[in-house]
């Protein structure tokens, strides 16, 4: 079984051939077609879960990959947020001497992850302006949980 790393340098090679041969269409094309095909599973955690579902996606697999990062998780402010001290897979590609990495390749997390949480109700912003030194923030916001003193108690007519 290939580990989740060792795919990283066919995958930019991948968006490089597809850049190439269809321009920055055909890349945005294969990661749409990526994020539809196989983030099923993060669009399930959200819809179930909302915010805590990308808390549960991520936590998992982030520590797949041995990502070094720290997550935020605050329901009641409606934010979720990863900071990437060090992600494995930009920076397998930033050490690559016998290659030359996709030059957008960071790009990929903002095509895919957007294309499944704005459509739920969320906004995603993701920084990639340290994507250089292999590390980018993350930013997810949903609807804040209402504090309970603010009416965000029982549902009206809830007797309970």
């Amino acid at each position: 079984m290939i580990s989740c790393t060792e795919f990283i340098p066919a995958y930019s090679e991948l968006f490089r051939a597809l850049q190439r041969l269809g321009g920055r269409k055909a890349v945005e094309e294969f990661w749409n077609c990526l994020s539809d095909r196989f983030l099923t599973n993060l669009r399930e955690l959200v819809s179930e879960h909302g915010l805590r579902g990308c808390w549960l996606y991520w936590s998992r697999t982030l520590n797949e990959e041995a990502a070094d990062f720290t997550m935020e998780l605050d329901e009641e402010q409606g934010l979720f947020r990863i900071r990437m001290h060090h992600c494995p897979s930009k920076g397998r590609l930033l050490e690559a001497d016998h290659f030359l990495p996709y030059p957008d390749y960071c790009r990929h997390c903002d095509v895919l992850y957007r294309r499944v949480l704005e459509p739920l109700g969320f906004t995603y912003d993701i920084d990639l302006s340290n994507c250089d030194r292999a590390a980018c923030t993350l930013t997810v916001r949903g609807p804040a949980k209402p504090h309970p003193a603010e009416g965000g108690g029982n549902p009206p007519g809830d007797a309970t």
